[in-house]
């Protein structure tokens, strides 16, 4: 229910399409403190959408309040919708659950009820690639097809980045658009669903080292330097050095498996010396695997592994290069 006031920034913004926060300073001749009172409760109540940083912020009427918000009569099943679907709108607008899964089906014009249960058994089919100890998808079996020899003891990923027919899971949406937009409320997100696999991973497999394979893009904010201070693991780190070269060729740009590991061989190096017993490599994504298999095969060659090396995703792909050619 929105107030007087509430009702005039609404129709002001619908009138004028996008306003800033001083526009309606102005225009409702009231504190700046108070508008943005009404602007915290449009948002919360998802009639306004807010778009950009201080300085420059704008806000516009939200774009799916209109749509149906159809309940999803199987339980189980709206449960399931709940806790894993996700979808961020081309105008970023974040949707999760049960709302992010009808506004979807609204927009490409099918029906919920069907939909919501071919979903259901399409996540079914993908979860049968979890391990029953970690619930983590296993996908080592896709090194051993691509690689003549396979470096690494056992890959995991969190999630496949993409499923059929519904494109990019939830770990999937927020690990493309966190990087793209370098958005740490989205890294934090990330963080809150990745923190207790990855600690239940190195407790099962008894992790006594850890290292995050380093960014081959520059960004001013880089995901896999964010995770790791947020983990504060109290575990020795191996140091994984990205050298710069003359010029920077990122690995997504590189379409065959052999560029690839040559990419990996000149530009990746151990800042390392001591020896463990079980270490754990954490990426953002698996495309091809050359990353992972490449430095498993350089922690061998200087012996610095007693036990098994462990390779862990966010997301990866089932086959082919789709998720690192995307993030």
């Amino acid at each position: 229910m929105t107030t007087n006031t509430a009702q005039k920034i609404v129709n002001f913004v619908r009138k004028n399409k996008s306003v800033r926060p001083n526009d309606l300073v102005s225009y409702l001749e009231i504190s700046k403190q108070a508008v943005f009172r009404q602007l915290k409760k449009l948002l919360e109540q998802e009639i306004l959408s807010k778009t950009g940083t201080p300085p420059n912020v704008f806000y516009t009427i939200k774009t799916f309040s209109n749509f149906k918000n159809i309940t999803i009569s199987d339980k189980n099943n709206a449960d399931i919708i709940e806790k894993n679907y996700l979808f961020i709108t081309p105008n970023g607008d974040f949707l999760a659950g049960v709302k992010g899964f009808n506004y979807w089906c609204e927009h490409n014009n099918l029906p919920v009820e069907k939909t919501v249960s071919d979903y259901v058994k399409t996540l079914d089919k993908y979860n049968k690639f979890k391990n029953n100890e970690t619930g983590l998808i296993s996908g080592l079996e896709k090194f051993k097809q691509s690689f003549e020899q396979v470096y690494i003891d056992q890959v995991y990923y969190l999630d496949f980045y993409s499923i059929e027919r519904f494109g990019k899971t939830k770990l999937g949406s927020l690990l493309l658009y966190a990087k793209q937009s370098q958005n740490r409320e989205l890294i934090n997100k990330i963080f809150q669903i990745i923190e207790q696999p990855v600690l239940n991973l190195i407790k099962i497999a008894k992790i006594d080292a850890v290292s995050f394979v380093p960014p081959t893009v520059a960004r001013n904010i880089q995901l896999q330097k964010e995770l790791e201070k947020k983990f504060s693991f109290k575990l020795p780190k191996i140091n994984i050095v990205k050298v710069n070269t003359e010029i920077t060729v990122p690995q997504k740009t590189l379409s065959k498996l052999k560029d690839r590991i040559n990419n990996v061989d000149k530009t990746i190096f151990l800042g390392e010396n001591k020896v463990f017993n079980n270490i754990l490599l954490i990426d953002d994504a698996v495309g091809s695997g050359a990353t992972f298999n490449q430095i498993a095969k350089k922690i061998r060659e200087k012996k610095l592994v007693k036990g098994k090396i462990i390779g862990l995703a966010l997301t990866g792909s089932f086959k082919g290069f789709d998720v690192i050619s995307e993030v």
